[in-house]
């Protein structure tokens, strides 16, 4: 511990909470629970995250990086070594007071919210309860899971106070795919189901594929059949990102090409090598498809959202 500053110095001070057998859950205090984003590539500024790590083990995710600011360089840990925030009611309403009315709020960017922990500690309910306590914000909660349903009446109670989504993500229909890719995801089929179940209760819902693999999950009768699943489901919303390989990412992605997909490991290492970002017209080329797609099933035309019920009508009005 001698030398650790910051979050580094909390993680070493975090107290053991339970452990599987390859996953050890640790609650670790939190200084705040809104984190301020100023990237231009993201609609929101700020970000909720109740977890530090992920129980998934999405051979392609981007935010093992997070683990490194507490000195856990080894990526595997992120989905080995799970942080629950000791969480404090009253804390998060105190900043949500601070926020100017109509921000954008992200839930999940860094964890999914409704990974295994969720199911035990239930901090991301809580969370949820508390901003039941405010109004006018445009809260957007991304998941792969379908413990989110377990939640609908809070994200109903919600959806009173501030404009509500969930986005649920899905990067494929094929279940053998899926159990590669994301080994400990709930599968494809429960995911959609989940999006059926939010829609009928109202709650808004949308289905993202994130990320698009070159070569593995871009064909367009692929993500036609997805884009249809979706619509069918009630999903509002249908969108696609093409995968992006952070260093911390491609650490873990090209060991599992070399293992399920030998054939692609050359091509992926020549177009990731020196960026984590792929150029060129192939982005544009599958968002063109996406678009095609997305209006195909009317996705495009779904009607203007009406105000939330409570939603404030000055900024005094607020909080309650």
């Amino acid at each position: 511990m001698e030398g650790l500053i910051g979050i580094a110095r909390m993680a070493a001070e975090s107290t053991s909470l339970d452990a599987k057998k390859r996953v050890e859950y640790r609650e670790i205090t939190a200084r705040s629970y809104l984190a301020h984003c100023d990237s231009p590539r993201v609609p929101f500024r700020w970000m909720l995250n109740p977890y530090r790590g992920c129980e998934f083990g999405c051979k392609y995710c981007y935010a093992r990086y997070a683990h490194e600011f507490m000195e856990l360089r080894d990526p595997e840990l992120f989905e080995r070594k799970i942080f629950a925030k000791e969480f404090h009611s009253e804390v998060l309403a105190h900043e949500l007071k601070k926020l100017p009315l109509g921000e954008h709020i992200a839930i999940g960017t860094a964890t999914d919210p409704y990974q295994p922990a969720e199911r035990r500690y239930r901090i991301t309910r809580s969370m949820l309860e508390t901003m039941c306590g405010s109004a006018g914000f445009h809260v957007h909660l991304t998941t792969k899971s379908d413990l989110v349903t377990r939640d609908i009446d809070i994200l109903q109670e919600l959806s009173r106070r501030h404009y509500v989504s969930i986005h649920m993500t899905i990067t494929t229909l094929d279940r053998d795919l899926a159990r590669l890719i994301e080994p400990l995801a709930p599968r494809p089929d429960l995911r959609m189901s989940a999006v059926r179940k939010l829609a009928r209760a109202g709650i808004v819902a949308g289905v993202g594929c994130a990320p698009i693999m070159p070569l593995i999950t871009d064909r367009e009768p692929d993500l036609d059949r997805l884009a249809q699943s979706a619509a069918q489901a009630g999903a509002r919303s249908f969108w696609g990102n093409v995968l992006f390989l952070k260093s911390c990412a491609r650490d873990v992605f090209i060991p599992f090409l070399e293992k399920e997909f030998p054939l692609l490991v050359r091509r992926y290492k020549e177009r990731y090598e020196k960026a984590a970002y792929l150029r060129g017209d192939y982005p544009e080329r599958i968002q063109e498809r996406i678009q095609r797609i997305r209006k195909r099933y009317g996705f495009d035309d779904r009607p203007t959202l009406p105000e939330p019920e409570l939603w404030p009508k000055d900024n005094q009005l607020r909080l309650f």
